[in-house]
This record gives structure tokens, C-alpha cells and sequence, in this order.
């Protein structure tokens, strides 16, 4: 089936990418949503603007969309996208990259039902420690870009390995932490995964602190090697 990505740039929706191609779709564009809002309630934020290096580093075209962000009107933005992206490329499915929001999945169903596309959720209600440890067997290179709950403090900067995999365990007995980051207590950002043509180098960066005491690796250059 000829399918378009949602892509943020993080761990899910790369690892979707992964599956989708997995099955044999042919996927013909990714889509990204840019939203002005920081705290939005369906896409992911931090280092947004790097997507397109991301989408060049893979080898596939990006669909950008922009929001400013505001709770359910930015689904009129993402339905947006996802019509042009099937005007332009023909396509007859959308893959997203949802684990166990179901505020996010069932409004991209909803978006999905009125433009007659076929909803592809392969992460969906998957273990989440099971989701982990596929990054790693799978080698994806994936930084933690943004922590933001309890018990996280330390995992700014880390790569997803068994390392991590056995520190956030202990993070999740401890105060109960969503494993894959599911209740925003991190973000992350992908380098490389093995459908990635080339690989990303960040050469530059800088945290930023907010109110609430979450960091943000905030991504100043990057290249692609």
C-alpha cells in the first residue's frame, strides 16, 4: 500500500517508519506538523525544525505542516497535511507512530475515516520495555532530547541502549514513569536507524531549563555524514 509517515523525529514514529517498511509498504512522504505552541496536546516539539535534515538523511520527501497549536483546532492543520500529502503522492494509508495515547489515535483515525485513508498503528498497545528494546536490537541511534518527569532528571543527553533500558526500569519502579515517554516525561530525537541512507552528527547544542524544572537539549547544528 502506498502510505505517508506522521514524523516527529523521535524514537515511535521512526520505529513505525521501520515496520511499515518492514510489511512491504511503499512509502512515499513523511509528515510533519510544526507547532508554535510548546505544550501541544498532539505533536512533538523540541528540535522540530530539524525533521527536514532527518527526512533528507533518510531519503525521503516531507510534508510540513504548521499550527499555532491550540487544543483540537490543530487537528484541522493535520488534516490539512495528510489531504495534500494524498493529493501529491496518491496515497491510501497514514502510519503513525502511537503506542497508548489514545487521544492521539483516535483523532487521527477520525481524520483518517473522512479522507477515506486506512489507519496504520503498528506500535499500538505494545509492550513498552518490548518497544525499547527493539531501538536497541535494531540499533537505532536515538538521543534523549527533553526530560521532563520525575526520576528523568539524568537521561538529558543519553542514547537508548540496555543501559538506559535497565536505568529507566528502575525509574519507572521507583515513581512510576511511563517507559517509552508516553506522559511526556521525555523526548527524543533520532540520528541514524537502518532505513537512514546517511547518519546525523550534531555539532552543536545548548540545554535549556524551564519553570517546571524539565531540560531541553536544544539542537543548534547538525550535519549529515
Amino acid at each position: 500500500m502506498k502510505v505517508a509517515v506522521l514524523f516527529s523525529g523521535g524514537k515511535d514514529s521512526s520505529l513505525a517508519l521501520h515496520h511499515a517498511l518492514q510489511k512491504g509498504h511503499e512509502v512515499k512522504c513523511l509528515i510533519n506538523i510544526v507547532s508554535e505552541n510548546p505544550a501541544s496536546y498532539m505533536f512533538h516539539t523540541p528540535n522540530i525544525k530539524w525533521a527536514e535534515k532527518q527526512a533528507q538523511a533518510i531519503g525521503l520527501p516531507l510534508v510540513i505542516g504548521k499550527t499555532k497549536g491550540e487544543k483540537e483546532l490543530e487537528l484541522e492543520d493535520l488534516e490539512k497535511a495528510i489531504e495534500k500529502a494524498k493529493k501529491k503522492f496518491n496515497i491510501k494509508g497514514i502510519v503513525t507512530g502511537a503506542v497508548a495515547s489514545v487521544y492521539q489515535s483516535s483523532r487521527i483515525q477520525k481524520i483518517c475515516d473522512k479522507l477515506r485513508l486506512k489507519c496504520i498503528n503498528p506500535l499500538w498497545q505494545k509492550n513498552q520495555f518490548d518497544v525499547l528494546n527493539e531501538i536497541v536490537d535494531k540499533k537505532f541511534e536515538v538521543l534523549i532530547i527533553g526530560v521532563y518527569g520525575l526520576g528523568m532528571e539524568n537521561f538529558l543527553g543519553r542514547k537508548i541502549d540496555a543501559g538506559f533500558i535497565e536505568d529507566i526500569k528502575k525509574a519507572w519502579q521507583k515513581y512510576g514513569v511511563n517507559v517509552a515517554g508516553e506522559g511526556g516525561e521525555f523526548e527524543s530525537f533520532v540520528l541514524n536507524a537502518p532505513f537512514f541512507k546517511k547518519r546525523i552528527l550534531i555539532e552543536k547544542s545548548h540545554i535549556v531549563e524551564d519553570k517546571e524544572g524539565g531540560r531541553t537539549l536544544v539542537i543548534d547544528k547538525l550535519k549529515i555524514i
